[in-house]
């Protein structure tokens, strides 16, 4: 049973990497067109706070190191993702981005690191620490479902790109699995949610894949898309 977890664990850190990495064409378009446009920053000031605690939960659950090291990947590149909005972003951007970035990636994390530490001990802390990680991943499941409601809206799945709905729902599962094979329900509800969340968008797709583009549909909306969905994809990956 170890075995099983272990490999079952490492195809899930392989998957969640590719989620992680998902958006790094659109930050290519925005190194090369130095302006990060009209692209928002706060889905990556989020999956930077949720990587963040993720890790920490990882790192203080006995067994749970697999869920550390993803998400450890998972901060290094978040934080280059914020880092850009900083270097190329307007000036009301950039400040936006660096007071979220303050608030959630250093007050809000050390608050709860220093509050849990000194407060609370052993099951304790990994039950509340868990609590929070879950709680902040269902409430981030906006962005799957505004993307799904913009596909039936409009009849078409430009706005949802087929690889990215595909990984969204195999990290879902893989780490779904690994929950149940852990018995870690604060693991297992929200990949659950997002395995199923992953199933809906397949189908969707499969539904309007052959339905004729708007004319109206611009690369900069199917990119934002992607940006968006991160906030979900990558926090499942836990």
């Amino acid at each position: 049973m170890e075995s099983l977890i272990f490999y079952i664990g490492v195809i899930g850190n392989v998957i969640s990497v590719f989620m992680f990495l998902s958006p790094v064409g659109t930050f290519w378009r925005i190194i090369k067109h130095r302006s990060t446009e009209d692209f928002e920053s706060l889905p990556y000031v989020c999956t930077l706070l949720s990587s963040s605690l993720w890790t920490y939960y990882g790192i203080i659950k006995p067994g749970a190191y697999l869920v550390a090291t993803v998400n450890g990947f998972g901060i290094v590149v978040e934080i280059i993702y914020v880092s850009l909005f900083l270097i190329y972003a307007p000036v009301k951007m950039r400040n936006k981005t660096a007071i979220l970035a303050g608030i959630l990636d250093m007050g809000v994390l050390a608050a709860v690191i220093l509050a849990t530490r000194l407060a609370l001990h052993g099951e304790v802390r990994i039950d509340a620490i868990g609590f929070m990680c879950a709680g902040l991943n269902i409430i981030m499941y906006g962005s799957p479902l505004a993307a799904m409601k913009t596909v039936v809206t409009t009849k078409s799945v430009e706005y949802m790109p087929f690889f990215l709905s595909f990984f969204f729902f195999l990290n879902g599962g893989i780490w779904t699995f690994y929950a149940i094979l852990t018995q870690d329900y604060f693991l297992g509800v929200p990949n659950g949610a997002g395995f199923l969340l992953g199933i809906a968008q397949l189908v969707l797709y499969v539904i309007y894949m052959n339905a004729k583009p708007s004319s109206n549909v611009s690369e900069r909306l199917e990119e934002g898309w992607e940006q968006e969905s991160l906030i979900s994809s990558s926090n499942y990956s836990n």
